[in-house]
């Protein structure tokens, strides 16, 4: 347990805990938890249930976030814990986001360990992940303040679901972020999430023009619901108008999970179709996900066309980058890749579990 000394008060009607770290604002009960069920009200105090435990760690190479432009080939340690803030019918991670069991949570840690877990297994920074990191903000910021003295880098991976005064403290401690744009109509959003999208583009806004973050986005991309080519290209010219050219997207492809086991998969033509609309839109760079294809998860430069990081699944075939400029032609390629380095790292494909002792 952890006492929550920000984003909340007491309702004076009601007498309730008034949770303010996401747009729910849910008001709290004595005794009784908030729709993420980390957060409760504790003798009217706001507790989070699950600071210093985690659902597992683990090693994973940086591209499997996703990020394709932050580290390349480096190792991170991953980890997450239970709950989520939004209510998404399509979860793929439900069982550790969905979980209403807190034995669920497979070891306990506190920011100091994980940090040094880093430092042992060579992790060039830790990722959030697994469920949102948003509602367990603080645990979060926490490892991040540790780890930026140890100059070890930290990732949320995040559907941006979060109010702005928490947004300006939690992305103040993060290296990277990749943000879930799960689709781009209101309609989609209060279906299949029980949420709503402007706050999301709101976040992407704000790390665009407001922080330091490299940021990148994925779209777990549904038959049915959020394929359609002109809710594509409309979310793709947001894209351009709202934060720029050079944010990388991930189509990423879905598998019938928790409660759309009867929607099928989505079709590979349907990857490659959206990111050809995100590159005639003007996006530099699109990916897919969840496929294996060599073609179109390899980073080609925006000047000379040329592939400066070819990938097969997880794993670095060729590298023609110096620093953050092509090999080829010498135009800049946007992300954060170490300096004057002529090599990515060698972690691959490896997954690696870490139990905290």
């Amino acid at each position: 347990m952890h006492r929550v000394e920000k984003w909340w008060h007491i309702d004076d009607e009601s007498g309730k805990v008034v949770c303010t770290l996401c747009p729910r604002e849910c008001h709290i009960p004595e005794g009784q938890r908030g729709f993420c069920f980390v957060r409760t009200n504790e003798g009217n105090q706001l507790v989070l249930t699950t600071y210093g435990r985690s659902s597992g760690f683990c090693i994973d190479p940086i591209e499997k976030k996703p990020l394709n432009h932050f580290l390349p080939g480096t190792p991170v340690m991953s980890l997450g814990t239970a709950g989520c803030n939004l209510g998404c019918k399509f979860c793929q991670n439900w069982d550790i986001s969905k979980s209403r069991e807190m034995d669920t949570l497979a070891g306990e840690a506190t920011p100091e360990k994980i940090i040094e877990a880093c430092k042992q297994t060579g992790s060039r920074s830790v990722a959030f992940t697994y469920n949102d990191p948003i509602i367990w903000a603080e645990y979060a910021i926490d490892i991040a303040k540790i780890a930026r003295q140890e100059n070890i880098k930290t990732v949320a991976v995040t559907a941006g679901y979060i109010n702005p005064d928490a947004r300006r403290e939690f992305f103040q401690w993060m290296d990277a972020a990749n943000v879930d744009l799960k689709a781009f109509t209101e309609k989609f959003y209060r279906k299949l999430t029980q949420t709503h999208l402007q706050p999301v583009l709101d976040t992407l806004v704000y790390l665009k023009h407001e922080t330091e973050v490299w940021f990148e986005m994925t779209t777990l991309v549904i038959p049915g619901e959020n394929d359609s080519p002109g809710e594509m290209k409309a979310m793709c010219d947001w894209i351009v108008d709202k934060l720029g050219d050079d944010v990388p997207i991930h189509f990423s492809a879905f598998h019938p999970d928790f409660k759309m086991m009867d929607t099928p998969r989505t079709p590979h033509e349907t990857l490659i179709r959206c990111r050809q609309i995100a590159l005639d839109a003007g996006i530099k760079f699109a990916y897919v996900g969840n496929v294996h294809d060599r073609a179109n998860d390899t980073t080609y430069c925006p000047s000379c066309g040329k592939a400066v990081i070819e990938r097969d699944w997880y794993e670095i075939l060729d590298y023609q980058l110096v620093g953050n400029w092509c090999g080829h032609c010498g135009a800049t390629v946007p992300g954060v890749f170490d300096q004057g380095a002529t090599k990515a790292g060698d972690w691959g494909r490896k997954r690696v579990p870490v139990r905290m002792s």
